[in-house]
This record gives C-alpha cells, structure tokens and sequence, in this order.
C-alpha cells in the first residue's frame, strides 16, 4: 500500500504533537517494509523554513525577556520571583536546538525509506490548476498536485492519503479524484495507521 503523507506529518514528529506516536507507528511499519512512504518534496522542504522562522520569533522573544529581566532584578522585592521567568527563556533556547535535531533525524530516516515526489516544472503547473480549481492555498497546491501527478504515472491498486488539513483537503471533489486512483482520503494520522492496520490484517 501507498502511504501518502504532507507536511503535518513531518511537524507531528519534529515537535512531538498530539498525532506524534501515530506517525511514528506509520513510519516504522514503512521501515520494515508493510507499506511504501510517499512524501512530497515540497512537504520536506516546508518544515525547515518553519523551524527557521520559529526560532528566530523565539530568538527576539527571548532577547525582549531578557531585557526585562535585567530590569526587574534591580528591583530587590522581584528578584526571588523571576526565576520561573528565567526558566521560561532557558527552555526557548533549548527546545529550538532539539526541534532542530528531531528534524535532522526524522529527515534522515524519511530519506532513507520514503519515495520523494520531486518538484518539478509539470508538477507547478499542475499546482497552479488545482489552487484555481479546488481554491487552494499555494502551498497546498503542492502537495496535492505531487500526489495527484505521482498517483497517476503509478496508479498504485492501494492508496491513502494522510494529512491534517481536512478543511482544505476534504473537500467532496478531490475525495473523488482520489478515490478514481484507488486513494482514501484520511485527514487523521492516527486513522491513518489504524486503516494501515486493517489492511494488514486482511
């Protein structure tokens, strides 16, 4: 079966959200070879920049703290109170540096199982359609125009399409698309890996 996944599924992992222990399950059944991992590009690509764009908002976050720490420690009745606040920056710190190695790592595995759907010039034109057509955001245009495009050159005779954006995704005239292509739509991952289950069990 053809597992394809967007860019949440990468985010679930990297920064240990709710559906987190669902998508490890799906990547470890990839892992040993009960289903083939599908990621677009485009989806490998997004969670760097939002890594990137996250730390800095932290960064400058933690440099305004900073200075009103610096502030309020001259004032003798707060400076036995500010520790907690102290502690608040400290973990801005740190946790950028482990989302930033969880990435690392979790990138590194998807390299070494997952099929990549390259970005390619046909693939944006492709896009371009379906945000007209489907009145997606750019950046979701991507991704289904990657898999779309990769569903129909392989044609897989099982499919699933996991992500977390149903409101975009869900909508009744890509379901149907998808579905022509053997495809479900699932907008849960952890649905996803109980459907992954079921089949496994047939």
């Amino acid at each position: 079966m053809n597992i394809y996944v967007e860019t949440n599924f990468v985010l679930e992992l990297v920064f240990e959200q709710e559906q987190c222990i669902s998508c490890e399950q799906i990547l470890q059944s990839c892992e040993i070879g009960q289903a083939k991992l599908i990621i677009p590009a485009y989806s490998l690509a997004e969670p760097h920049e939002k890594l990137s764009r996250q730390t800095k908002s932290r960064r400058d976050l933690q440099q305004l703290l900073d200075a009103e720490l610096r502030q309020l420690s001259r004032t003798a009745s707060y400076v036995s109170r500010i520790q907690s606040i102290q502690d608040i920056a400290s973990l801005m710190v740190q946790s950028n540096e482990e989302e930033r190695q969880r990435f690392v790592n979790y990138r590194e595995r998807l390299f070494n199982i997952a099929e990549v759907i390259a970005l390619t010039a046909d693939i944006l034109i492709e896009a371009a359609s379906c945000e007209a057509t489907y009145d997606l955001r750019p950046q979701d245009a991507f991704v289904y125009a990657s898999v779309i495009n990769h569903l129909r050159e392989y044609q897989p005779q099982l499919a699933c399409f996991l992500n977390r954006n149903s409101k975009d995704f869900d909508s009744p005239d890509i379901v149907d698309e998808l579905n022509r292509f053997n495809c479900r739509m699932i907008p849960r991952f952890d649905h996803g890996y109980s459907f992954l289950q079921s089949q496994l069990r047939l």
